[in-house]
């Protein structure tokens, strides 16, 4: 069996933590910034993790498992 390749883009989109979930950076946090609060703009720039139903994709996309 070859190895798996991993999706490019998803390597540069996701990130594996210590205890197996999946981060990712919020969207709308890129262009059309004059029209958003500062509140809203401020709490799009943490981060967040990757919906349980979606998880099985994202490995998938990253090679793992």
């Amino acid at each position: 069996m070859p190895k798996l390749k991993t999706k490019s883009g998803a390597k540069k989109r996701f990130a594996l933590t210590g205890s197996g979930k999946i981060k990712r950076k919020n969207a709308y946090k890129s262009h059309i910034l004059t029209k958003k609060e500062t509140k809203q703009k401020r709490n799009l720039t943490q981060t967040s993790y990757v919906a349980t139903v979606d998880e099985k994709s994202v490995k998938r996309q990253l090679a793992i498992k």
